[in-house]
């Protein structure tokens, strides 16, 4: 059995065993939670985190330094913003839609008055792009800044470009860190399928089905949206940028949407998908190596969805009608805020919490719908890194076609 299949097997075992012990025997899920379910979920994640760093380092670094032209790095780097500021527009827009016409803060009865919750300040985007340049590299790989260890690695792929021959002893040692990281990667991935199996048991036995239920409609809203833009946007993507199959695009992605899934952290499945990435579509290491960790950092459409529903189901339950401006300067909000908050702990939620504050909507909404944010940021993820590898296997057709058509005009 391969691994997508141990993987999937485990997620439904884990969902299956934590609603089980919700419904039935809440007192065995306490006992179990916190010396089963939670240490198998936590030793994968760390396992699986402590990667991170390194790899984002060593493949950004060979990344630059295989595309050695600055003209190619400066093109390829503008498809792959461009493409991400697009998409986001697009997911949040999905997202107002369906709420819109769905009306999931009307199908039930919600204490608005007593939820609460309390958001940290994000930092403005004009801040986090003054901060892209780190003072102290170590020290952004040491808090682990994933925009600084980006510039950093950047400058370093390009100066080993530049140098050619003269670092040529350089640029070994780093294609030799990273095989040492990939070949880490292939013995992390062999827990992958009990730390799925402890992180959806912990998970869906904390909420269990009566807060799924009850917010049902908000979650059907957030999934559909989800979905439809998953198909829509990331298969045309690759049915009509990238000149590929859908089917063939997610069937051989799909061990890393999975891991994403259970982990719910595009940081943490950033070491696999781009292995997948690498090895299953046929992405070159170069373009994979650049286009989705800054994916990962940047690129956050299933939490841009979120966002589009949240604000209309927010909106309803407290009686607060949106004009077609305010709508407006919600889709502004979500994708300037979407690099704005880039490596900020519990991103999705701080995001909402400004978009919210960009109409006028209490913050306080939040609370309505964090208890179940943990199972729809699962799903989330799992689209984020499918729109970053989309992203990948775009950029990399068209710098082919690019390529080819040189030639042949050379010749």
């Amino acid at each position: 059995m391969n691994l997508t299949a141990r993987i999937i097997i485990a997620l439904i075992a884990g969902a299956v065993v934590g609603l089980l012990l919700n419904m039935f025997t809440p007192g065995a899920y306490s006992v179990l939670d916190p010396y089963v379910f939670d240490p198998l979920g936590q030793i994968f994640l760390n396992l699986i985190s402590m990667l991170v760093v390194p790899i984002v380092f060593f493949s950004i670094v060979l990344g630059a330094a295989g595309l050695g032209d600055p003209k190619k790095l400066g093109r390829i780097g503008f498809k792959t913003i461009v493409y991400f500021l697009v998409t986001t527009s697009i997911a949040i827009t999905i997202g107002l839609a369906i709420a819109s016409v769905v009306q999931p803060g009307e199908a039930g009865t919600f204490d608005a008055e007593n939820a609460e919750f309390s958001a940290e300040e994000a930092p403005p985007v004009s801040e986090t792009l003054l901060n892209i340049i780190p003072k102290n590299p170590v020290e952004a790989m040491s808090q682990g800044d994933m925009l600084q260890i980006i510039a950093f690695a950047l400058f370093i792929g390009l100066a080993l470009a530049a140098l050619g021959e003269k670092t040529k002893g350089i640029f070994n040692l780093f294609e030799q860190g990273n095989d040492i990281m990939m070949y880490l990667v292939h013995l992390v991935m062999k827990f992958a399928p009990y730390g799925t199996f402890g992180l959806i048991a912990s998970a869906i036995g904390e909420q269990g089905w009566n807060a799924i239920q009850s917010m049902g409609s908000y979650m059907l809203c957030v999934l559909a949206a989800l979905l439809i833009h998953c198909i829509l946007t990331y298969g045309g993507t690759v049915l009509l940028l990238a000149r590929k199959s859908p089917i063939w695009f997610f069937k051989n992605f799909a061990p890393a949407m999975t891991v994403a899934f259970s982990t719910s952290s595009s940081n943490a499945t950033l070491p696999l998908s781009m292995e997948v990435a690498q090895t299953k579509l046929n992405i070159p290491k170069s373009v994979s190596s650049f286009v989705q960790p800054l994916g990962a950092t940047i690129n956050m459409d299933g939490t841009a969805i979120m966002q589009g529903v949240a604000t209309i189901f927010i909106a309803q339950v407290y009686s607060i009608d949106l004009t077609m401006g305010e709508l407006v300067t919600v889709v502004l909000t979500a994708v300037l805020a979407s690099v704005g908050t880039a490596g900020v702990p519990g991103v999705g939620l701080i995001m909402l919490a400004m978009v919210l504050g960009s109409v006028g909507l209490p913050v306080e909404g939040i609370g309505l719908i964090i208890g179940i944010d943990r199972i729809l940021d699962m799903t989330r993820t799992a689209v984020n890194i499918s729109g970053d590898a989309a992203c990948a296997l775009y950029v990399a057709e068209t710098e082919k076609k690019r390529t080819i058509k040189k030639q042949r005009d050379g010749a």
